[in-house]
């Protein structure tokens, strides 16, 4: 946080050097000395500095100058700054309007010019009055702050960003927040465009794409070379322990993250069964230490960038990024991972992002604080959720269409039945959503009775399994039915190798194009557990570095 702020305001120059001159010589250690030669230019300096979340702790203002009077100053900038300490400078002639302002604006101080010596007429004023502020301030925030509503998916999709990415924020509801309202509505004219960012260096960003916003806030989003030993596609456990081997193992690598480092993985509020971690740990420390470890080896990480095409052209694997950017390497790792997989009822896409979230959207949980939220589905992924939400939501209503016990780990279990606000319903499916901007209510069905049940919802949160990211290379890898990669010994279908393969098996997690690997929950009959999926990042650059023999 920097230095609280003294506003001086003078129009006649050489009284407001010397103001300025006096205030440095004896507040520059503890406050920032600012001067304004008119009333107006002073209140645009109050509004920047309002805007870059600055503390002015007291204006120090004439009262005759032209256009606008100090009192009048005072009384407008008792709206952007209302604690701080308003002290105004007359004349012996301006002692009655001084006195006036001490009731309409409330005036906490005048002093008679001039003031000489200042250590007798000045300082000790105003190191009563600044004492007295210091002891009533509050401290903004010093980061990123990011304006919107609660009901804008947006804003959500912002939040989400910051928060999977680790970058510390300060969320203001315009909603509940009166001055943020207006600071927004002046911004977009009106307009209330959201979500709207402000920066510490004052910069303002309104509803920005996640590439200008990890550009502003310094993330790499270009690649350094074109060229690379090995390019990891996606940011999971798996494509982040590749990273990690690959780079410790010398090989110039490249990974490619279209949301942040980490994955779904990174969103977990609990993994409890981690090796190594009897206390568990969450999905954000995983991913916070393992980028750490990948970037200490040199590998680069580009957040958030995605692939659009993947093809090869003799022993080299070509990939398009989403900007036409084209990258090209020796061998590839595919480490896309799967997405949630959409709830299709009536209602769903108007409330998505504003009361309906998919995953566990951990940004949102505080915000849904002493009400009833639900959890749909039943793997160890609505399980964890359905434990986070718990520790806020007065009650958390999980709805599962089978039981528990049939994805679900014993522990989760478990620790879900001690927990005394979680209900669950099981044979139960949500049939539709109600809501026109926010999510009102949600109509669910025991599937055994067909009993239809309407209960007003305050947040809902969807675990209902996953599908593979494979659509870029459907058509170039062989995938079983459900759209996973085949790799390994799994190719070798009737006894035949694929078209046109080299003379020699596939090695382990290689798929039907030599020199790509699939690792993690992409892969078909990989185990969807975090440690399996690192296992098979970490194998994968072993089995790398037998590729790149052959070739």
């Amino acid at each position: 946080m920097g230095k609280p702020v003294i506003l001086a305001v003078d129009d006649d120059p050489q009284v407001l050097r010397a103001v300025e001159r006096d205030l440095r010589q004896h507040f520059a250690g503890d406050y920032r000395i600012v001067r304004a030669p008119s009333g107006a230019e002073a209140l645009e300096a109050a509004r920047e500095l309002k805007r870059r979340n600055e503390l002015v702790a007291l204006f120090l203002v004439d009262q005759r100058m032209p256009s606008m009077t100090g009192t009048e100053f005072l009384a407008e900038s008792r709206q952007i700054y209302p604690e701080a300490r308003k002290v105004l400078l007359t004349a012996y002639a301006d002692t009655e309007a001084a006195i006036v302002s001490i009731n309409d604006i409330g005036l906490d101080y005048y002093l008679m010019k001039p003031w000489d010596p200042p250590e007798e007429n000045l300082y000790p004023v105003l190191d009563d009055l600044l004492d007295d502020w210091g002891a009533t301030a509050h401290i903004p925030y010093d980061g990123i702050r990011v304006a919107g509503t609660l009901w804008s998916a947006a804003s959500h999709t912002i939040k989400e960003f910051l928060a999977t990415n680790q970058i510390p924020y300060q969320w203001l509801d315009i909603e509940i927040d009166s001055e943020t309202n207006a600071t927004v509505t002046e911004i977009t004219e009106g307009q209330m465009k959201l979500p709207v960012l402000f920066f510490p260096d004052g910069e303002i960003m309104i509803a920005p794409t996640k590439i200008e916003l990890a550009e502003k806030v310094g993330m790499q989003t270009q690649a350094a070379a074109a060229f690379y030993d090995l390019i990891i596609v996606g940011g999971g456990p798996a494509g982040l322990a590749a990273a990690v081997y690959g780079g410790s193992e010398g090989l110039h690598t490249l990974m490619i993250e279209r949301a942040a480092p980490g994955g779904q993985a990174g969103t977990s509020s609990r993994i409890e069964n981690y090796l190594g971690f009897p206390k568990g740990l969450s999905g954000a420390d995983l991913a916070r230490r393992a980028t750490s470890q990948a970037k200490r080896f040199g590998v680069e990480i580009l957040t958030p960038q995605e692939v659009s095409k993947i093809h090869t052209a003799g022993p080299y694997k070509y990939v398009t990024l989403t900007d036409g950017t084209v990258l090209h390497s020796y061998a590839l790792v595919l480490a896309s991972g799967v997405s949630t997989r959409q709830l299709a009822v009536p209602g769903i896409e108007p409330v998505t992002g504003a009361g309906v979230y998919y995953g566990a959207a951990l940004t949102e949980a505080a915000f849904y604080r002493d009400t009833d939220v639900f959890v749909v589905g039943g793997a160890n992924s609505a399980g964890q959720g359905a434990v986070f939400f718990a520790r806020y939501a007065r009650t958390v209503t999980m709805l599962v269409r089978s039981n528990l016990g049939k994805e679900m780990s014993s522990y989760l279990i478990d620790q879900i039945a001690a927990t005394p606000n979680i209900i669950v319903l099981e044979g139960t499916e949500v049939l539709e959503v109600g809501g026109t901007d926010r999510l009102e209510q949600i109509t669910y069905r025991n599937r055994d009775t067909q009993e239809t049940t309407t209960v007003p919802a305050a947040a809902m949160f969807i675990f209902i399994g996953a599908t593979p990211r494979t659509e870029i290379v459907a058509e170039m890898l062989e995938c079983d039915d459900a759209g996973y990669i085949l790799t390994g010994s799994d190719l070798i279908r009737t006894g035949r190798l694929p078209r046109n393969w080299p003379g020699r098996d596939p090695f382990h997690l290689e798929t039907s194009v030599p020199g790509i690997f699939a690792v993690g929950d992409v892969r078909s009959g990989s185990s969807k557990r975090i440690a399996s999926a690192v296992g098979e990042g970490a194998v994968a650059v072993q089995l790398i570095h037998q590729y790149l023999q052959t070739i």
